[in-house]
């Protein structure tokens, strides 16, 4: 496998945590919002990935990257209160709140986090075995 081939997976995975980075802070920026109707309400959304695997450049061994399949709305049902007072409240006295739970969306952010580091970790570790087999001319 070449630097380049390491160079373009770390970066796909880059990606891809970052895309995971950006639909939580989203959900969490809409955690507690309100909607007078269930189909108002936000729903948590999550990014979809498949992992694609080819033929290496170099003809050897294969090379895997990350690929993003789309954005898909959670499917959890939207929380329902009853507080007639609340000017979003329906005929029925009911206000309809996103779906999202935080401590999950704060434990995905916490993986994402950590599969972000380890890909730039990898790109400094091929960046320095790059630099020392440039020093072995020398």
């Amino acid at each position: 496998m070449s630097f380049n081939s390491i160079y373009e997976t770390s970066g796909s995975a880059l990606r891809a945590q970052v895309m995971r980075l950006d639909t939580i802070a989203s959900n969490l920026a809409n955690a507690d919002t309100a909607a007078s109707s269930s189909d108002e309400a936000f729903r948590a959304i999550k990014p979809v990935f498949s992992a694609v695997y080819q033929q290496a450049q170099d003809g050897q061994g294969l090379s895997a990257k990350v690929q993003m399949l789309g954005i898909v709305e959670s499917d959890r049902q939207v929380e329902q209160r009853y507080e007639p007072n609340n000017p979003l409240a329906n005929a029925d006295g009911y206000v309809f709140y996103s779906n999202v739970n935080p401590l999950e969306e704060m434990a995905d952010m916490m993986s994402a986090s950590r599969s972000y580091q380890t890909s730039v970790e990898v790109m400094t570790r091929v960046n320095s075995m790059q630099q020392s087999i440039l020093k072995l001319g020398q």
